[in-house]
């Protein structure tokens, strides 16, 4: 049993805060979403990890700002010739933020309990292969795996994965303690999450001190509170029509990039008529892509006609398929016994994207005889009624999960697809290494989505970031969601 040492008073981490606030040593990054809790590893919100990951959680693997995978708790790792064992060296020295060691017992519990049974890590298929998991000594761990996988070492570099204490569970949700460069310091809730730099840091002791992580949902209030300063910079600014306004300013910088997020208009594939084929077809040809992205996003983004990001080397460009055709739409209608159209609901959480683009998206449908219901919904209503209650018709969200097809293999997943064939194709690309064989089966894959019309594809979400000058290291594009703080720092 390892011995615990106390945690260090919160309120002291908070008065050196105060102390460094006036200098440039700290930063204030508004995110539009506010989490609903601050567990990456029991949550589907996006917006945890936006907070928490590689600032107060880490894992054995990480995302480079380029979307590579590379070491991070584990510094290395050893595959066998069949691809069944990993063997995992850990980095010497280690500690969590309550000062206790972290060491091969805690990824061995961390790994075991998001796999368990009773786990209610969102993406628990992330670890399914997982067969075993055996301590060699302290620094060692042996993950066995039930048969191999391709992508183990990318999905350990997911949010879900991070390694936790097991003394820590409890009280993750509101007073997380990980390993990472930064310390939890205070979440004022509907407001922010303070972070203080974390002097024992394991790795590289990041430039800045601090950081508070805003949370701003409202466009317009977005746009003042970047205009006034109060913030340094803003991730996925969500007033895309004010861009010009920065790019023109010399105050300020505009980064724009790619994200992993696929918006698309989530169908309910096990509701009446969604459970009919040619009524998701209509839906697809009845969706202006072009329209949605000039009008709500004012040209950021790029078309998609399947769930893959476009800038992945195995993406197939499947926009044709579903092309912007009401008359066809309408057809389809007849021909599924609903010439009169039909009438359902469309969930809106609170992003522009959404909301914006959920007003344009109502239109397209009302042209062609569906009519359907706008009820906008906060992030957190969004998860309890949609995403767990599967009590919808439609909605728009962004799966900014990286390389996630594999959702599509998951018939309890909140759009409910069920298609045996593509669950077993997922199964053969789980276990395929050879990286040719992968692509092709990645754009197998993406056509037999397509071909179902499980969703109305929309685009993938751009990167808009906005910031002061002077701030260095902001990611352009977003190959996960993170706020990596400790890549941040000002110009001299």
């Amino acid at each position: 049993m390892k011995m615990k040492t106390p945690f260090l008073a919160a309120l002291s981490a908070l008065a050196l805060w105060a102390g460094a606030a006036t200098a440039k040593d700290t930063v204030t990054y508004a995110t539009q979403l506010e989490p609903p809790h601050l567990d990456p590893t029991a949550g589907a919100a996006q917006a945890i990890d936006s907070v928490v990951h590689l600032n107060i959680f880490e894992g054995l693997t990480r995302f480079t700002p380029d979307g590579d995978i590379v070491p991070l708790l584990a510094t290395s790792w050893e595959i066998s010739e069949d691809g069944l064992t990993y063997t995992f060296r850990l980095a010497e020295g280690v500690t969590f933020h309550d000062g206790s060691a972290m060491d091969a017992e805690d990824v061995k519990f961390s790994l075991d309990r998001a796999r368990a049974e009773d786990s209610t890590n969102a993406q628990k298929a992330l670890f399914s292969a997982i067969a075993d998991v055996t301590v060699s000594d302290p620094l060692t761990v042996v993950v066995t795996l039930s048969e191999p996988n391709g992508s183990l070492l990318f999905n350990l570099a997911w949010g879900d994965a991070v390694i936790v204490a097991p003394e820590s569970v409890e009280t993750l949700k509101t007073s997380p303690i990980g390993t990472g460069p930064y310390r939890f310091g205070e979440w004022i809730q509907g407001d922010r999450v303070d972070l203080v730099r974390n002097p024992n840091y394991w790795g590289t002791v990041p430039p800045l001190t601090g950081a508070t992580i805003k949370f701003i949902s409202d466009p317009t209030a977005a746009f003042a509170a970047m205009m006034a300063e109060d913030i340094d910079a803003f991730d996925n600014f969500p007033a895309p029509e004010n861009v010009a306004q920065f790019e023109a300013d010399p105050r300020f910088q505009v980064i724009v990039g790619s994200t992993e997020g696929e918006t698309i208009l989530s169908t309910n594939n096990d509701q009446a008529p969604f459970d009919n084929p040619k009524v998701r077809e209509a839906i697809a040809h009845a969706i202006d892509r072009s329209a949605i992205i000039d009008g709500a996003m004012f040209g950021y983004g790029t078309p998609i006609g399947t769930h893959f990001a476009p800038h992945h080397p195995a993406y197939v460009d499947l926009t044709a398929q579903s092309s912007y055709d009401p008359e066809r739409a309408r057809a389809l209608l007849a021909e599924a016994g609903l010439p009169e159209g039909f009438e359902t609901t469309l969930h809106l959480p609170p992003p522009a994207y959404a909301r914006r683009g959920g007003e344009i998206v109502a239109a397209q449908l009302a042209a062609v005889g569906i009519k359907a219901e706008i009820i906008n919904v906060e992030w957190a209503q969004w998860l309890e009624t949609v995403f767990k209650g599967k009590t919808f018709g439609l909605s728009i969200v962004s799966h900014t999960e990286p390389m996630d097809i594999g959702i599509y293999a998951r018939p309890a997943y909140y759009f409910q697809y069920d298609n045996p064939d593509f669950q077993g194709l997922m199964n053969r690309l789980n276990a395929t290494t050879d990286p040719a064989a992968r692509t092709e089966m990645l754009q197998q894959a993406q056509h037999i989505i397509a071909d179902d019309y499980v969703n109305g594809y929309l685009f993938q979400l751009a990167k808009i970031g906005v910031a002061k000058a002077g701030l260095q290291g902001i990611w352009a594009n977003a190959p996960t969601a993170a706020l990596e703080i400790g890549a941040l720092s000002w110009a001299e």
